[in-house]
């Protein structure tokens, strides 16, 4: 009976032994990338937050150059091309956006000495009304740091590495801050306020974190098929198994082309890999683009759609529409010389991937269901700068004064479990696979080397 008693004892005891050492390893793994990736998570934050409300945003900043007075009577698209071309005979034309409205302008898109720029037209008189360098949009700078952080591959990189680590964030956060009792759902759930100021720095971190970490996970879900690198893979993988471009969608046989419609045009996310035809009857009189703007009403092409110009003999006008509802997207390419459609690839031609992302895109967006779709985005948003800057907080109040105040690696199985995991998650995410043969580079030929650095880090 005594020995029986004495290897429960010893049982329970390796176990408890192997729940701490699992939980200090991935407390480990959970602070370290929040401390590499909070600055890269507080950036993303607050540019999604703030361009969810774009269209709000452009209304107030280009209103004059956006409304215009109501009028019977309007000049065909040819016609205001025609006066950009007049005002800016060496620029190339390059898009087309018909009014959508009585009161809305048209815009001219055009490309002129390496830069590109919007030229607002009244579609009642064809008077230019406006001219906006395209890279000095607001918005676009938004976009482009919320991307790529203004640099470049190497931003998208960053930003998509910085995405990958956050779902590692989730995961390992959501195993630390777990109520394993009763008495500790509050400060999970709700914060307690009379507990002193350490408790509730702490609290503040957990409990935004329990409350929006299924939308953060989404937002990151959704965000990545943008990536260049793994994004470009999904769509790939997506596409060559036969879940991409169905057959149906060709009028004629599918092109042999290596060009991409993100080659030639502004498309949704389903269609930018589409290979792009080819006009081939070169016999016959260009289309007009007025004719143009008559077919793409008779394919019914939601409100605000862009015409995408030919820029050679070969090339064709493809419209394009980025629909606040997924449901409403469209990319259609037409033959130049004869306007005849040669491909229609529209949401329900999507396979059920192509569909779940482009809903994931819109929803990311905050377009799909208006104002409360931008809200609830708003809300997540907030919450990861929240969670951000009261975790860095977290870390500054606790850390001691010597070192980083890391948890210590733990002896015994568990640092290697909780590693083999992460690894496995490296494959799926090959940037953060990489950063981690990285991390262990440094950790073998550097950390270890130096006693300091080794203690600094708690290694």
């Amino acid at each position: 009976m005594q020995e029986k008693r004495e290897e429960s004892a010893s049982t329970t005891k390796k176990s408890t032994a192997r729940s701490q050492g699992l939980y200090k390893a991935i407390w480990r793994w959970h602070f370290y990338a929040g401390l590499m990736f909070t600055p890269f998570l507080l950036i993303l934050a607050v540019t999604g937050g703030m361009y969810l409300f774009k269209p709000q945003i452009e209304e107030k900043l280009y209103h004059d150059f956006y409304h215009v007075q109501a009028q019977s009577q309007s000049v065909s698209p040819s016609t205001q091309v025609q006066a950009v071309k007049e005002k800016y005979p060496d620029a190339d034309v390059l898009t087309y956006k018909p009014s959508e409205r009585s009161t809305r302008s048209s815009e001219v898109g055009i490309s002129l000495k390496d830069h590109t720029y919007t030229m607002f037209v009244n579609p009642h008189n064809g008077h230019i009304i406006g001219k906006v360098d395209d890279s000095s949009r607001l918005m676009n700078q938004i976009e482009e740091f919320h991307g790529e952080l203004m640099a470049g591959t190497a931003g998208d990189r960053i930003v998509e590495l910085a995405a990958c680590w956050a779902i590692v964030l989730i995961a390992t956060g959501a195993f630390l801050w777990w109520p394993r009792k009763k008495d500790k759902i509050k400060g999970v759930l709700i914060p307690r306020f009379s507990k002193g100021k350490n408790v509730l720095i702490r609290d503040l971190h957990a409990v935004p974190a329990f409350w929006i970490s299924a939308g953060m996970l989404f937002l990151v879900l959704t965000g990545l098929p943008w990536s260049g690198l793994w994004g470009n893979a999904f769509q790939q993988v997506a596409t060559n198994a036969g879940v991409g471009y169905p057959p149906s969608i060709w009028v004629g046989s599918a092109p042999t082309s290596t060009v991409q419609t993100k080659d030639v045009a502004d498309v949704p996310w389903g269609a930018e890999t589409l290979e792009v035809p080819s006009s081939t009857a070169s016999q016959y009189t260009k289309v007009s683009l007025d004719d143009i703007v008559t077919i793409a009403r008779e394919q019914h092409m939601h409100d605000g759609y862009t015409i995408s110009i030919p820029q050679d003999a070969q090339g064709v006008y493809t419209l394009s529409v980025f629909s606040p509802r997924a449901q409403d997207e469209a990319t259609i390419h037409l033959d130049q010389y004869t306007g005849a459609v040669l491909a229609d690839y529209r949401y329900d031609n999507y396979g059920f991937m192509g569909k779940l992302i482009a809903l994931g895109i819109t929803l990311h967006k905050g377009t799909q269901f208006g104002f409360i779709n931008q809200l609830i985005g708003l809300i997540i948003c907030i919450g990861i700068a929240g969670i951000a800057i009261s975790g860095a907080l977290l870390w500054w109040k606790r850390k001691p004064a010597k070192n980083m105040g890391a948890p210590k690696v733990p002896e015994g199985s568990a640092m290697r479990i909780v590693t083999c995991i992460i690894v496995v998650f490296g494959i799926l995410f090959p940037l953060v696979g990489l950063s981690l043969v990285i991390v262990w580079l440094l950790d073998f030929f550097v950390i270890k080397r130096i006693p300091a650095l080794k203690r600094f880090l708690n290694a």
